[in-house]
């Protein structure tokens, strides 16, 4: 290492400080910490850190989080995967429950449902483009395209249709690929249904996003809407649509959404609690696993498996813009949908700079007394 191996003081300073500047998601994370630990500290060689976010790709969760997770772990153990872990997340989690708090409100202000409606007006376009940013390096890795376009179209279809099933789609992708290959010796894993409502609900589900986010925090993005919106009622499809805008507009993972969820189901203690449970596995697998990272990226089963739940998790990015499009109910919020993809697929403009225009011209649209959703 370049410098010596900081303290727990440097790394809940520099790790805090990049969850609080993080807006972006993923790529920008990844980028502030190699800048970090690669560029200017030295605390890892180039080699260490791709191979690091290489081991986290092939994980289910939050890939950005497990990283920040375990480079901390690789310079303090332990105590440093923990102290920099919630360094990374909880500037982001307090930002977004203050403004889940204001969102969903009983009485916000117009200006406020205004804002809500054109940030979520455009979310679908943000589905798509989060989709299309993965498609490139996903297809150069596959060793067989005619079944990638399977899987993608799979979980595309899934995502559109059977939220709740999305789940098995993504785990019957992966083992597929690792029958066509030979390589089954991954065990089953099938998702549970939790029939009543509260907080075991809303464990169960705030579990299913942490630990079964293959391809980035927007795959499960229709599992969340059928859940929060459609079971059991803690949102309606506009409230959902400003959660999902909240997790992009703010700093640190976007998984956070589920704090956003929390709050709706069950106030300040739900938001913490979603928090938790869905954040909790990529503490688990680092502070676990860490030391087996390094084999994890050799181990063929997989990357069999990810070969094919990678491009069912990216097909299903794609296939939750039909249900974010489904939840919009006025009129102009097609339009604003519209300037968004052109905004975001034409012109190439940042996600949160999208997000923020579409947000103030919905301010525009209340105050000029246009129809507002219920």
């Amino acid at each position: 290492m370049s410098e010596p191996r900081p303290g727990l003081p440097t790394i809940l300073r520099e790790w805090g400080r990049i969850g609080c500047i993080g807006f972006g998601g993923p790529p920008t994370h990844i980028a502030l910490l190699r800048k970090l630990c690669v560029d200017e500290r030295g605390w890892m060689t180039a080699t260490d850190f791709e191979d690091a976010v290489a081991a986290c790709n092939l994980l289910p969760g939050p890939a950005s989080t497990q990283l920040a997770i375990y480079c901390a772990w690789r310079l303090r153990g332990r105590a440093g995967a923990l102290v920099g872990g919630l360094a990374f997340i909880v500037p982001g989690l307090v930002l977004i429950l203050a403004l889940a708090a204001l969102f969903l409100s009983a009485s916000p202000p117009d200006w406020v449902r205004g804002a809500g409606a054109g940030a979520g007006a455009a979310v679908a376009a943000v589905a798509v483009h989060a989709g299309g940013g993965l498609v490139p390096g996903s297809w150069a890795r596959t060793p067989a395209r005619i079944r990638w376009l399977l899987y993608a179209a799979a979980g595309a279809a899934a995502a559109a249709t059977v939220g709740p099933w999305l789940v098995l789609v993504l785990l019957g992708c992966g083992a597929a690929e690792l029958a066509v290959r030979g390589r089954i010796g991954l065990a089953a894993l099938a998702p549970a249904s939790v029939a009543s409502g509260g907080l075991l609900s809303l464990v169960w589900v705030a579990f299913k996003v942490g630990a079964l986010s293959y391809g980035g925090g927007f795959v499960i993005v229709p599992l969340m809407q059928n859940d929060a919106v459609n079971h059991y009622h803690w949102m309606t499809g506009g409230q959902f649509l400003n959660a999902v805008a909240l997790g992009q507009i703010t700093p640190g993972p976007v998984v956070l959404t589920v704090g956003v969820v929390g709050y709706a189901a069950a106030g300040l203690v739900g938001g913490l609690l979603a928090v938790l449970v869905a954040f909790a596995p990529s503490f688990a697998f680092v502070l676990a696993g860490g030391g087996r990272f390094d084999r994890l990226r050799g181990d063929r089963r997989a990357r069999t498996f990810l070969d094919g739940a990678g491009p069912a998790a990216i097909g299903a990015i794609f296939g939750a813009a039909v249900p974010l499009t489904r939840a919009l109910t006025e009129t102009w919020q097609y339009g604003f949908l519209a300037g968004a993809a052109v905004l975001l697929l034409a012109l190439r403009r940042g996600v949160v700079q999208t997000l923020v225009v579409a947000g103030a011209a919905g301010v525009a649209v209340a105050l000029t007394g246009g129809p507002l959703p219920h």
